[in-house]
């Protein structure tokens, strides 16, 4: 009887020690609301993401300069490269429409922006974001799309 209960009390701490903590808390990264930001980093966010986006529809593309982009996004934003992935999202998606912002973040380590756009095309079969990564002196440090799965019904 008297075991038992020992046994019956390390159980219980056994279980009570094993409670899974909380994560901590990532507090290097905010969401801002958007009427927030700065408007300089908002239109720079804006007018590079669209001008890549655009070159799809119109086949030019005017490539960043020295002020406007990081020299990394500078060799990757190449005339060849955006003509390459035009032709593919052109198939798939359609002609480009427009952007809408649906979310700012802010990483307080490195002082980075990341604006996340709905992209929108002709073709409504799928959806896909754009984001774009202003860093503290004010160029872009990087631009991505990505698309978002479908949930089924």
């Amino acid at each position: 009887m008297f075991y038992e209960k020992i046994i019956l009390l390390f159980g219980i701490i056994l279980l009570v020690s094993c409670k899974s903590k909380n994560p901590a808390v990532d507090k290097t990264i905010e969401v801002l609301k958007i009427e927030e930001v700065e408007t300089v980093k908002k239109d720079r966010a804006y007018e590079l993401g669209k001008r890549v986006l655009e070159a799809c529809n119109t086949s030019r593309f005017k490539a960043f300069s020295s002020s406007e982009a990081t020299e990394k996004v500078r060799q990757n934003a190449t005339k060849e490269k955006i003509s390459g992935t035009c032709q593919k999202i052109n198939q798939r998606y359609g002609r480009y429409k427009g952007l809408t912002l649906l979310e700012v973040t802010h990483n307080k380590v490195t002082d980075e922006y990341v604006f996340r756009y709905s992209i929108d095309y002709e073709k409504k079969y799928f959806k896909k974001e754009l984001k774009v990564t202003i860093n503290a002196e004010n160029k872009v440090a990087a631009i991505a799309t990505n698309e978002i799965p479908t949930k089924p019904m």
